[in-house]
């Protein structure tokens, strides 16, 4: 059923699970659109406290008698079928859609809708066009999956016709999109559980730049998205460091946490871009988001004026502070390529030793690409593996943390936060990287370090 025209037809409109970081964008567009929202969530969190701060009715809990004087309800996907508020509303007739449905019924509202797609480096990337957007005054909406510091939110309410997404391939959820602008950074292979192998995971990035109306950027660098893309019949713009690339990165200096390299659309020099963001995957996400924005309208001059402001988003190599001369920080990586990059950017940032403690994110992805994981967790230094964070699965592969520590010659199986806390209290040494790594909530553990080290005798 095609629900393009609902918001046309109802006025009340209910989100089950509203604190979700994808669930709050959209509240809030549609809140400034004059819809009444209301909400329920059963965990506090900033996004939960931002809706609230609006004026939005936010219920604790999940009960029937929510969603009895609404029109239209929305649920995310971790909501499960039997939940209180989704079966009083089907009892009482009111249409439920999905998270992912309701994104593409609000950004075809916008002429110009840019979603940025990908295995990894989706939320860093959508950020950074969002911070050269707004920083240039084309006053986009913009959704996105982690917080951004020039915004203090993931989300922004323009008054243009830009918006910005995150387009995320998982069980086809960006299929529901149609956008004006493609962006896709890369093609690997993950969400094997859903997906079963790789061309499969092709097959959906082919039919997802297929409903692109205007044109479709991407690395023309990776292998997958070239060999996908190479009989697309749309405009297609490639950015990378390759000679062929329409956007390339020229001149590549890195220092650290910084890094700087000059612009070109095709022979023409646009701007020297200075980042402040380290790693090479990073470099790459300012290309795609340089090349967005420049195919929008911004010059050379506000992409890097822009870019050189852009300080990441939250869980994107996120640094906690400096304590007792230790360096504490978490990131958002949870498959071996993406462990690869920001390892490899940390072991060249001249710490004494890197110490890195990865929470695997389910089972599946764990027993899949085991070898994967290890190549990737011999790079640092120390690595700490905690138990696997089973998030939607049960454990029929059979497969344990010390599965992949043995396969890493001197690894540390430590399954808890506590343990690996006090663990990393006895071995760390001034002059250290302590990072903490994973789609969990191995977060928790780094803000436990950290305040350990802080109050240590």
């Amino acid at each position: 059923m095609n629900y393009d025209n609902i918001l046309d037809k109802v006025k009340k409109i209910h989100f089950v699970g509203i604190g979700g970081s994808g669930m709050c964008p959209l509240a809030e567009i549609l809140y400034s659109e004059g819809f009444i929202i209301t909400g329920s969530d059963c965990n506090e969190s900033d996004t939960l406290d931002r809706i609230k701060n609006m004026g939005i009715k936010v219920f604790e809990g999940h009960f029937a008698e929510n969603v009895k004087n609404t029109e239209l309800v929305v649920y995310t996907a971790a909501v499960k079928s039997d939940n209180p508020e989704l079966v009083a509303a089907k009892e009482l007739g009111i249409p439920c859609l999905e998270r992912s449905v309701m994104l593409g019924i609000v950004t075809r509202r916008y002429n110009r809708s840019v979603a940025v797609a990908g295995t990894h480096g989706k939320t860093s990337t959508t950020a950074m066009i969002s911070q050269i957007l707004i920083g240039s005054g084309f006053d986009p909406s913009a959704i996105i999956g982690g917080k951004l510091n020039a915004i203090g939110g993931n989300s922004y309410v323009g008054q243009s016709d830009i918006i910005v997404c995150e387009a995320c391939e998982y069980v086809d959820t960006f299929l529901q999109l149609t956008p004006y602008l493609s962006v896709v950074l890369n093609i690997d292979a993950d969400h094997l559980d859903y997906f079963k192998n790789l061309d499969n995971i092709k097959s959906s990035f082919k039919k997802f730049a297929n409903q692109t109306t205007h044109a479709v950027i991407y690395c023309g660098d990776d292998e997958n998205s070239t060999d996908t893309f190479k009989e697309l019949n749309l405009e297609k713009i490639t950015f990378g460091v390759g000679e062929n690339c329409d956007y390339r990165a020229v001149n590549i200096i890195s220092n650290g946490m910084h890094q700087s390299f000059d612009l070109y659309y095709k022979n023409d020099f646009i701007a020297t871009v200075k980042l402040v963001v380290p790693g090479r995957h990073n470099i790459m996400n300012a290309l795609a988001a340089s090349a967005a924005a420049h195919h929008l309208g911004a010059t050379g001059k506000e992409i890097a004026e822009n870019l050189e402001k852009f300080t990441g988003v939250h869980r994107r190599f996120e640094v906690l502070g400096v304590t007792r001369g230790i360096t504490v920080a978490d990131d958002f990586a949870h498959h071996p390529t993406e462990l690869t990059a920001v390892l490899t950017s940390a072991m060249n940032m001249g710490f004494n030793k890197v110490w890195a403690i990865f929470q695997p994110h389910t089972y599946s992805r764990t027993a899949i690409l085991l070898d994967d994981f290890a190549k990737a967790l011999s790079i640092p230094d120390e690595i700490i593996i905690s138990e696997i964070l089973a998030v939607r699965e049960t454990n029929t592969y059979n497969i344990y943390s010390t599965d992949l520590g043995a396969k890493i010659e001197g690894s540390h199986c430590i399954d808890t936060f506590e343990e690996i806390t006090e663990f990393i209290l006895k071995n760390a040494k001034e002059g250290d990287l302590v990072l903490t790594m994973g789609g969990g909530n191995v977060y928790r553990c780094a803000n436990m370090i950290y305040s350990a080290l802080e109050h240590k005798d």
